[in-house]
């Protein structure tokens, strides 16, 4: 009786059964956590985030609003309804109309939005018609929904080339994205992804906490960067350099990784 109770003890200590991740607090899952609001549906988003359906009367609601800014890019504000951004909560139970968003560019996943404003820069946004989308969250990552359809705002977005008329750009040569930010790091990390594999191979970067580094990603193909447990995120054009800096201000093992095609970048080891 003992060894069973141990035993018990310990798979529940494991919570889903999987790898131990700084993605989500210790006992929930990616798909669900603790809350029991709403319904599971078992239709998903193309990230694999499980519809949580709720009803129509005093269910969440978004409006997206993209408005030029005058330096670069464009402003975005979500103007929300019966829901509230819980930045601090992230990874826990589905609570009742909290939670946080995403935001896509034409299907594809930008960035994480943990508050109704968000500056696009124009460096993110291919010459083009463009449609953005914002999807709201719970805090165990599944998606608000109502009728079996997420709860989503829309806009239309036109980007033309530097130097054209509406464009956005300053100056004959525009700046690389995050440039200084990089110059500002403590530690630099470059990596590369080529054809599904990582350049160099995945390893641990050790940092001592209160340090800041930054994180130099060039990719093949368009992803997301995700820095589990500090819960950064950051977008990935095809064929770009883009940089995330960060203060490590936490310790711990956290993974480095892309979100669509889930590879592990590396570790940081904040002591």
């Amino acid at each position: 009786m003992l060894a069973l109770a141990l035993l018990l003890a310990g798979g529940a200590a494991t919570g889903c059964g999987g790898r131990a991740t700084t993605h989500h607090k210790p006992g929930t899952s990616h798909e669900q956590a603790s809350g029991s609001v709403g319904t599971l549906l078992t239709a998903t988003d193309a990230g694999g985030h499980r519809f949580r359906e709720v009803p129509a009367e005093g269910a969440p609601e978004v409006q997206l609003t993209v408005r030029p800014d005058s330096e670069d890019g464009w402003n975005l504000q979500l103007a929300v309804k019966n829901y509230r951004f819980t930045p601090d909560s992230t990874g826990g139970a589905a609570l009742p109309g909290a939670g946080h968003a995403h935001l896509e560019l034409d299907g594809r996943k930008l960035a994480r939005l943990y508050g109704p404003w968000f500056h696009l820069p124009a460096a993110q946004v291919p010459e083009g018609a463009h449609t953005l989308t914002v999807r709201l969250y719970a805090d165990d990552h599944t998606a608000w929904a109502v009728a079996g359809k997420p709860v989503e705002g829309t806009a239309q977005l036109t980007a033309t080339a530097p130097g054209q008329a509406g464009g956005h750009s300053h100056g004959d040569t525009p700046s690389p994205p995050q440039a200084p930010q990089s110059e500002q790091a403590d530690r630099t990390v470059t990596i590369t992804v080529r054809d599904g594999k990582v350049s160099p191979a995945p390893a641990r970067t050790e940092l001592r906490r209160g340090e800041r580094v930054a994180l130099r990603v060039t990719s093949d193909r368009a992803d997301t960067l995700h820095v589990h447990g500090y819960d950064k995120e950051l977008a990935l054009p095809a064929g770009q350099e883009a940089t995330l800096t960060l203060t490590a201000d936490r310790t711990g093992l956290f993974e480095v990784e892309t979100h669509t095609s889930g590879l592990v970048l590396t570790q940081l080891l904040v002591r």
